[in-house]
């Protein structure tokens, strides 16, 4: 067997034994390092390989200069540090980073498996991606390579190894960035082959892939491995979530080769994680999955056109909090504009000052600008930077150097806190797939129907736990599930358990449709959960017009999607009906519940109005015993973060209009100093108020 059919069966046996998300509980990685957290970050990615050695000394001193003590250096300079094949040079890269030693910058060094040098992928085409159309890509952008190949896998583990071996056990350096932004699967034969043995993992014969598929629709019963289809079209409801899992533990597989040959030669001190892109709400695979055997979570916060949006950002903020849930990195926030969105508009002056808070806010213990300086040519050329081509600061250094002085100020009083809430939403990446293969209505959008259920969560609390949903529920009083269409058995036991011992479960539509192998329920929905509920979902409708909706408080509009549910148990309670709407639905059930044990579960059959949605959601909470917090005026955010014997509020005013803050309590106001009683926040401004608690 030579040696690259030797790396496909390893990559293939690899695969066959991952263990999938609907099969497995999540499970944490080892304990992250505290070096990420122990102060607040700030930093940018610099990138040495493509200036003159000599201009180097000086791009350190203004990033020192501005309160940077990071700097991200190497993710792309796979030709640098191997010129030719076998020749590998890291000498440069070390002088970088003694150079950011003597300016007292601490370093993170990236693989550069992001792009593969010309040589390679010339030499070796086997490596290059083959996209879903079955189209080969070439060299010259990025991301170009095949995930599965063997080949590929090997050069990449070698340049990792030597980077390891050499920079494993440098104190400035405190931790590694594997890749870039992990995007897009591959449909060469390599991955053919392991598709192959993944299936045969999964289910072991072809009879019981048949029957979990009901490939006896249009006759898709298959009869040899090979006839199962690989590429991205749509197709069997059953195959493409397979195929998402597989694609998942790709991507897994990919990230262990890098990652194991960090760890056997990196010190423990050293972190390794990620960065994740796709602005953070990208589903091409498992998030959770992907950041398992990972330190700590990180992930590439961009606006691109317009202004922030508070709600959806700070909503994606958590996610990433949830992925391990703990604090994260923001590896990547756009200095003022990008260059690839349709208006690349830069942010107001103050504007990313404010979001750079609202990240720490939100859990992040870094921020780190891309990038430092722009690139005299390439595809980013026009990309926002804090210094200009000519190497002198651009005006948003200023901004950048007012934030660095506010993390110098706030980082004692910050480092080792984090959000901390009593109130969890659960997302579900197989659910989500589940939905989106399969709309049934144009505007169902699961990501808005999350933020209808967040946006008054986060109105009258400090922060917003986002977990998945096959996690532990320990320590919350409730839990939101806004889109849990896919409830397996293991699932229904555990959470049907934790509502008995006092948790208050809210489901949304579409829960309990599917289980594990996207087949519908024989039960109605909510599937499993349907007994527990005292209740079910009778049929669903689509909705081309709004419905009216009344609970004990008045009237409501349901929109997009209803449910006509009925209830079974006797101890089953209706909180709200439908109006006259389809026949169908007129004075049907909207939303019931029923207390179980210690605690209650809920269900919401359709999508209602803002104001109605804020009154169902307080309502959920104050039924649970969560305490609230008074409303801020419109634009302003309040965020928290708890520590040992401390507690960090941060208000950040996201409109232009100065607001006022009367606070309940006096409390220290850490940037400028003093116990203030309120607050005047300015256009896009922050304060960072600090408690100590015995």
């Amino acid at each position: 067997m030579d040696r690259m059919r030797r790396g496909l069966f390893a990559i293939a046996i690899a695969l066959a034994a991952a263990v999938t998300p609907a099969t497995a509980a999540p499970h944490q990685a080892r304990s992250a390092p505290t070096v990420q957290s122990e102060r607040l970050w700030l930093g940018s990615a610099w990138y040495p390989e493509q200036w003159p050695e000599e201009a180097w000394e000086q791009d350190l001193i203004l990033m020192k200069r501005h309160g940077a003590n990071v700097v991200r250096i190497g993710e792309f300079a796979w030709a640098r540090m191997e010129p030719e094949e076998g020749r590998i040079d890291l000498d440069w890269l070390a002088r970088a980073v003694a150079l950011a030693r003597k300016h007292g910058l601490k370093v993170v060094l990236c693989t550069p498996t992001n792009t593969p040098p010309a040589w390679l992928t010339t030499r070796y085409p086997d490596t290059l991606r083959i996209d879903g159309a079955g189209v080969q890509l070439g060299h010259g952008g990025r991301r170009q390579f095949s995930i599965a190949s063997p080949r590929y896998r090997e050069f990449s583990r070698k340049i990792v190894a030597a980077m390891a071996e050499r920079f494993g056990r440098d104190p400035d350096v405190i931790g590694w960035q594997i890749d870039n932004e992990y995007t897009d699967e591959s449909y060469d034969p390599a991955a053919r082959a392991a598709w192959g043995a993944w299936l045969k993992a999964r289910f072991g014969t072809l009879d019981a892939l048949n029957a979990a598929w009901t490939t006896q629709y249009w006759s898709q019963t298959y009869s040899d491995w090979t006839q199962v289809p690989f590429n991205d079209r749509p197709g069997n409801p059953g195959w493409m979530l397979e195929l998402k899992r597989f694609i998942t533990a790709t991507w897994v597989d990919f990230q262990k080769n890098q990652l194991d040959a960090i760890r056997a030669r990196a010190r423990n001190g050293q972190f390794v994680t990620t960065n994740l892109g796709g602005l953070g709400w990208a589903n091409r695979f498992d998030r959770y999955a992907i950041n398992r055997d990972l330190d700590m979570a990180s992930w590439d916060n961009y606006v691109g056109t317009g202004h922030l949006e508070p709600y959806r950002n700070g909503a994606t903020h958590d996610l990433a909090r949830g992925w391990k849930r703990r604090n994260f990195w923001v590896m990547e926030a756009q200095p003022g504009f990008v260059n690839w969105a349709g208006v690349s508009n830069i942010l107001d002056r103050g504007e990313t000052r404010a979001m750079a808070w609202h990240m720490v806010g939100h859990g992040a213990d870094a921020v780190l600008w891309w990038q430092w300086r722009p690139a005299l040519n390439g595809q980013e050329q026009y990309h926002g930077s804090l210094l200009g081509p000519d190497g002198a600061p651009l005006p948003f250094y200023a901004e950048a150097a007012e934030l660095g002085r506010d993390f110098a100020k706030a980082s004692p009083d910050v480092a080792g806190t984090q959000p901390v809430s009593q109130v969890a939403i659960l997302q579900d990446y197989d659910s989500r797939w589940a939905i989106d293969f399969q709309l049934h209505h144009r505007d169902y959008d699961q990501i808005k129907l999350l933020l209808d259920y967040y946006r008054p969560l986060k109105d009258r609390l400090g922060a917003v736990d986002i977990v998945e949903a096959a996690g532990p529920l320990d320590g919350y009083r409730i839990a939101f599930a806004p889109s849990l269409n896919l409830i397996t058995e293991a699932m229904a036991t555990r959470l049907s358990a934790w509502v008995r011992g006092g948790g208050h479960l809210v489901l949304g539509p579409r829960s309990g449709m599917k289980d594990a192998y996207n087949r519908l329920t024989v039960q109605r929905q909510p599937g499993p959960l349907a007994e527990l509920l005292g209740g079910r979902v009778e049929q669903f409708y689509a909705l081309d017009e709004q419905v009216p909706v009344t609970d004990a408080a008045g009237g409501a509009t349901a929109r997009i999607w209803a449910e006509q549910l009925s209830v079974k148990a006797p101890d089953t309670q209706v909180l709200m009906r439908y109006g006259a709407a389809n026949g169908w639905l007129d004075g049907e059930p909207a939303a019931i519940t029923r207390a179980v044990g210690e605690g209650r579960i809920t269900y919401l059959g359709t999508m209602l109005d803002e104001v109605a949605m804020r009154r169902f959601v307080e309502g959920q909470m104050q039924a649970a015993g969560v305490a609230m917090l008074d409303r801020l005026p419109e634009g302003v955010e309040r965020m928290t973060r708890t520590g040992k014997d401390r507690e960090i509020t941060i208000l950040v005013n996201h409109g232009k209009t100065p607001r006022t803050i009367a606070l309940p309590t006096p409390l220290r106001d850490v940037l400028k100093g003093g116990t203030v009683s309120e607050v005047a926040l300015g256009a896009y401004g922050v304060a960072v108020l600090g408690t100590r608690r015995r």
